[in-house]
């Protein structure tokens, strides 16, 4: 049979990988990672069920596998930044200390006496048995740094408990590539036949030290790239093949040494990508570019390597260890309990933490799979076994350890959720802070227009009586407290007019105390816009307001007047669907004044293109513009949710 052609099963894998990165986002919206997504359409496309990725791919493939790895390497170098860490260093230190040395002990000791019950273990000697059981333990000590991100983003956690969750999973991916580079080396030996005497420790560490050696002389070679004044695309793709060739440099110099001086030399090229990675994040002005890279191309990476890896499964044999594969999860969350709970109590963390610190690295994926891929490789005899098995596992705490994180940093009080959107209660209502002309020119604006306006100050020198049309109150200070006395829960819209520090401040508690839908934010400084943007702020910079006003009157003098309620007896209005009688009635059946137009319709914070057939639904919020009279007959009609 014709071998296949590179290219044309690379071409084949691309559009696969690109398919399988669209579908695997429907996952997401059961709370499950993308990369769960990507194994599970791999798996679909692989020899057991469609075929789209045939058995004869794996050798083409390889090379898309070596590239990822060093990429997974690099990245997780990438996060090892230590001045970000010094806080929470002793927590670090000792939660690192647990996992890789109770954690990993418990587990490697109870697989090697459970071995004889693992189908494709049970006929292998003592020493294979060894070998499988040190890889087991070693991987399972790799963590997720970029599932722990992605739960982190989603529910905004930040404290003391994150912080030292995030670094220790960090620091465990690089002290397990050490670990791992050791447990290969060492089960190879076995393998081979190798004694256990001092010789043969000697060459594990020789192993180790030129990983270590090349990695730094990577780190050079990174480090003139990213000096180059070349596009960034350039540098991604030179990134990627320079981790790409560590696998041959490596073969290399294991080769150089064998016909030299006659040793077996196993140089592992993960620790190579790793140290040069840790070397460029810590010690050059290149950090930041080189996260600029790893972010970009980090989507594409991951996409074609967790595709291929799920294309890799021998899905029939998953069928026949998950008796074993769900045990070895109890196993792995007992260690991990035990572990955690160690170095949590040894670095005095409160009673609460030492309990949870277990369910934040349930989750394994990245690293961890890129070392199962290279013990399938290195142990061709049992290696499709051993990497259907742990991929198992993989696979299992990828649905289980996000959930139970999530749950553990809501539980220690460090998730920053927004607060549900209050019900309207038929009445519009501001609040305004800051006491000022434009401040006093907006109250009375909105109170044109029916609303019900609060402006608060903590003044104390504030005389009412100078302003007798406009409801003032004096607050002691800018916490929950002061918003809680102005009715805070009961606004549509709170306006913002103070520092950006005490804007901040007070967006932060109304995300996730009050959950005010609309917060306007008058900016003072343009660096800060991304803080107030995450958290759903709507932003005015006063810099480029008037240039963005003045260039829409010029382009569109008609429409921008009638938006800006400018045209006689014209204006526009957010009106939420919240009348039982409109929901579910298409926009054609709406029975509009003549005057009136919908302009857009936004849906759980999205704007969706509307037509004569979309059908309105319960909290969609409608934008019009008509005569102020059609749209006081509108505002009875969409508010009315008594019915």
């Amino acid at each position: 049979m014709a071998e296949p052609n590179i290219l044309v099963v690379l071409l084949g894998f691309l559009i696969v990988a690109i398919s399988a990165n669209q579908i695997a986002k429907q996952f997401q919206r059961i709370k499950l990672p993308l990369i769960t997504g990507l194994l599970v359409i791999g798996a679909l496309s692989g020899p057991f069920f469609l075929n789209l990725i045939t058995p004869d791919s794996k050798e083409a493939l390889k090379y898309v596998n070596e590239m990822s790895l060093a990429f997974i390497a690099f990245a997780a170098a990438g996060e090892l930044y230590f001045k970000d860490l010094r806080s929470r260093i002793n927590s670090i230190k000792w939660l690192t200390i647990g996992q890789l040395l109770i954690t990993f002990l418990i587990i490697t000791t109870a697989l090697f006496f459970i071995t004889e019950l693992v189908p494709f273990t049970s006929n292998l000697n003592w020493s294979s048995r060894l070998s499988v059981a040190l890889l087991i333990g070693t991987i399972f000590c790799a963590r997720s740094p970029s599932s722990v991100i992605a739960v982190i983003n989603e529910v905004r956690a930040k404290g003391p408990f994150t912080r030292s969750v995030m670094g220790t999973t960090v620091l465990m991916d690089f002290l397990v590539i050490l670990l791992f580079a050791t447990a290969l080396s060492f089960a190879l030996a076995l393998e081979l036949g190798g004694q256990l005497n001092f010789f043969f420790v000697i060459i594990i560490l020789l192993d180790i030290a030129l990983s270590i050696v090349l990695g730094f002389l990577y780190s050079l070679l990174l480090k003139s790239l990213l000096a180059l004044k070349i596009r960034l695309s350039a540098k991604s793709i030179l990134l990627l093949l320079i981790g790409f060739s560590a696998f041959y440099v490596g073969g290399f110099v294991a080769l150089l040494g064998k016909k030299a001086f006659g040793l077996s030399l196993h140089l592992e090229p993960l620790l190579i990508c790793i140290v040069a990675g840790y070397r460029i994040t810590n010690f050059t002005r290149y950090r930041q570019e080189f996260l600029k890279i790893i972010d970009d191309i980090g989507p594409y990476v991951y996409c074609a390597f967790f595709t291929s890896v799920g294309a890799s499964l021998n899905i029939p044999l998953i069928y026949k260890v998950l008796p074993v594969a769900l045990a070895l999860v109890a196993l792995n969350a007992g260690a991990l309990f035990a572990g955690t709970a160690f170095g949590a109590k040894v670095s005095k963390e409160p009673t609460l933490n030492v309990s949870l610190y277990w369910m934040a690295f349930l989750t394994q994926a990245g690293v961890g799979l890129g070392l199962v891929t290279t013990v399938a490789d290195a142990f061709p005899e049992w290696g499709q076994e051993f990497s259907t098995l742990v991929i198992s596992v993989i696979i299992l705490n990828q649905f289980i350890g996000p959930p139970l994180f999530k749950w553990a940093i809501t539980k220690v009080k460090e998730s920053r959720l927004k607060a549900p959107v209050p019900d309207f209660d038929g009445i519009r209502d501001a609040i305004i802070f800051g006491y000022e002309s434009q401040s006093i020119a907006l109250a009375r604006q909105l109170q044109l227009q029916g609303w019900k306006v609060k402006l608060a100050t903590r003044k104390q020198n504030i005389t009412p009586e100078d302003y007798p049309d406009i409801d003032i109150r004096t607050i002691k200070g800018l916490d929950l407290d002061a918003l809680k006395s102005l009715d805070a829960p009961l606004s549509e819209a709170i306006v913002l007019m103070l520092t950006d520090e005490e804007n901040l401040q007070l967006c932060e508690l109304i995300y996730q105390n009050i959950g005010t839908n609309d917060v306007v934010v008058r900016l003072n400084h343009r660096f800060n816009f991304d803080s107030f943007h995450k958290l759903g702020a709507l932003v005015v910079d006063p810099s480029t307001a008037i240039v963005s006003l003045l260039d829409h009157f010029v382009r569109s003098p008609q429409a921008t007047s009638l938006l800006l309620g400018m045209q006689s007896g014209q204006d526009t209005i957010d009106l939420q669907v919240l009348n039982q009688d409109l929901y579910g009635l298409p926009l054609r059946d709406l029975r509009l004044p003549s005057d009136t137009i919908i302009l857009s319709i936004r849906r759980k914070g999205q704007m969706i293109i509307s037509h004569g057939y979309t059908r309105l639904r319960k909290g969609d919020w409608i934008t019009m513009v008509g005569s102020n009279e059609s749209l006081r007959k509108m505002t009875l009609l969409f508010d009315n949710a008594s019915n």
